[in-house]
Order: C-alpha cells, then sequence, then structure tokens
C-alpha cells in the first residue's frame, strides 16, 4: 500500500494549510483577473449646475474587468468579461479596450489602444518606474502583498501593491519594474484604480501570448504628440484625457 503523502495529511488535518502553501509556492505563469474601478462622480464638472441631476441618474462607479496571462518574462493585458451595468453607461473614458504585451526581460512593449475611433499600435520600451518601497503590507486576492509608491508622466501619483509569490516583474496597464507581480494599483487624483480579483495558476501557450498587430504604428513619443495636437483646445479635458491614453 502506497504511503499518503505527509503534505495531503496535513492538507485533511490542518484547515487552510493547503490555500497557504499554495501561495508559497512562486508562481511562474498564469492568468489574474483585475477589477477597473473608475469614479464617474469625479469626471464631472462640479461648478455645472447639472452635476447634482447628473449623480442621481448614474452609478458612482463604472467597473470593468481585465484578464493579465504571465510567464516568467511576459505579460498579455487584454479586457476581460464584460460588466452588464455599464450597457447604461455612457463611455466615460477612453482608451477602455487596451491590448498590451510586455517582454519584461529585454524591456519591449507592445500596445493596442483605441482612442476615438482610430487604433493605434505604440511600440516602445516598457514604462521606467523609480519606485518607493514601504513597509506597508495587505492581502490582495489571496497573495501578501507589500505597497510601493512613484510619480509617472511627471505628476500622476501611484500607489502599487506587489507580490513576489509571482515572479513576473509586471502589473495590469503598463505598471511593471517591482521585485514581483504588482496585483493593485491606484491613482488617487484620477480617482481609477486596478486590483486582482482572482488569481488562475493555469498554463499559458505561446499562441496565448501572441502580441497584438492592428492599428496605427507609432511610439509613446509621437502619439502623445499627436493627441496633444487634436485635444489642443479641450481645456482641462486635455490633460485627463492624455493620461487615460498614456497610462
Amino acid at each position: 500500500m502506497k504511503a499518503i503523502p505527509y503534505f495531503f495529511v496535513l492538507c485533511l488535518l490542518v484547515p487552510g494549510f493547503c490555500a497557504t502553501a499554495q501561495n508559497s509556492i512562486f508562481l511562474t505563469e498564469g492568468k489574474i483577473e483585475f477589477e477597473k474601478k473608475l469614479n464617474l462622480y469625479s469626471q464631472l464638472d462640479e461648478n455645472s449646475t447639472w452635476s447634482e441631476l447628473e449623480k442621481k441618474m448614474m452609478p458612482k462607479f463604472k467597473t470593468t474587468y481585465f484578464d493579465l496571462l504571465f510567464t516568467k518574462n511576459k505579460t498579455y493585458y487584454k479586457p476581460g468579461r464584460e460588466n452588464p451595468d455599464n450597457n447604461k453607461l455612457w463611455d466615460w473614458n477612453i482608451a477602455q479596450e487596451n491590448v498590451i504585451f510586455a517582454e519584461l526581460d529585454s524591456s519591449k512593449s507592445i500596445s493596442q489602444k483605441k482612442v476615438f475611433e482610430q487604433v493605434f499600435l505604440i511600440e516602445d520600451s516598457t514604462r521606467q518606474i523609480q519606485w518607493k518601497i514601504t513597509d506597508e503590507t495587505r492581502v490582495i486576492a489571496g497573495f501578501q502583498c507589500r505597497r510601493a509608491n512613484a510619480i509617472i508622466m511627471d505628476t500622476v501619483y501611484v500607489v502599487a501593491f506587489y507580490t513576489d509569490d509571482i515572479i513576473a516583474p509586471g502589473g495590469p496597464e503598463s505598471f511593471n519594474g517591482l521585485p514581483g507581480m504588482i496585483l493593485g494599483v491606484s491613482l488617487p487624483h484620477q480617482h481609477v484604480s486596478w486590483f486582482a480579483t482572482k488569481v488562475s495558476a493555469i498554463p499559458v501557450t505561446a499562441a496565448q501570448m501572441k502580441p497584438p498587430s492592428k492599428g496605427k504604428k507609432v511610439n509613446n513619443k509621437t502619439i502623445q504628440e499627436s493627441l496633444k495636437d487634436v485635444m489642443k483646445d479641450w481645456g482641462k479635458e486635455k490633460q485627463k484625457n492624455l493620461e487615460a491614453v498614456l497610462l
């Protein structure tokens, strides 16, 4: 008769041991679901006499979902499951269909972003972020995460939480560069956040990690210059929309 594995015995005798032990095994490939939440009230013009009426006609948050496939050195971020509640909402944010592929060891990024009716294919290096790691921790999707702070695009304050239990130093959108996977991001002044709801340890094939290929080819500098020209008369909406595209 075969001996019962010691690990299996512990799973039977110690409730919760397996869940804890699984997180101590470094994940090298899998899938993460991210929940993106945008505060719609923050997008309204507070000086408008219509703002209070508009608030009564809409939910406070718009929630969308994205999936991040990852291997040890690559990530592939794309739209996930649909949220039926969003069918009743006007599209408050551009770049809602972002597809972002990153080769983390070679610092290469290929992004497909729809801006208004134009699709761009942005080929450039991954964003270089100067993170400051803190001692603050929190649990996200069952993983112990540590907080890090940064400033991107000169003025955008970023709060991120990463776990070193997942090897790939990537994250949602173009956030990367920490010693492990970023499972939570908040931009307090932009009133938007991305937090993992589920991490699945599943095989990821090469076909699933094929970079996007459709759209007008640009790099980060040329798309920024193009959008600035298009939105030059948009007032304060210009900066908000530029940030949404370039994240």
